[in-house]
């Protein structure tokens, strides 16, 4: 909806028209949306398998720059501009792992 509407000149036939296109949209946006939680899913599970794959082999999941990252992140420091990377005001670009529909 790129214009405001004037809902007050619109017929009932006319609102329950804009209704429906509407309710068709946000049940295609919702529907692309779930495909894409699921798609994340997908991939974050691979992310675990693979690091689950190097801690079997014996390999180093965490390293040096993960404590200091963490340490920093911890500490308030952390840039904001990282995408999915929580400040010190608890705002993150991604939703908590399981919080998705």
């Amino acid at each position: 909806m790129d214009d405001i509407v004037d809902f007050v000149s619109l017929s009932d036939q006319e609102l329950k028209g804009l209704i429906g296109e509407l309710t068709a949209k946000e049940h295609e946006l919702s529907r692309q949306r779930r495909i894409l939680h699921g798609r994340i899913d997908i991939l974050r599970a691979e992310l675990v398998l693979r690091l689950q794959r190097q801690h079997e082999l014996g390999e180093s999941i965490i390293t040096a720059d993960d404590v200091t990252r963490l340490s920093q992140i911890l500490a308030g420091k952390q840039p904001h501009d990282q995408p999915g990377v929580q400040g010190p005001e608890g705002a993150s670009d991604e939703p908590a792992p399981g919080t998705g529909d």
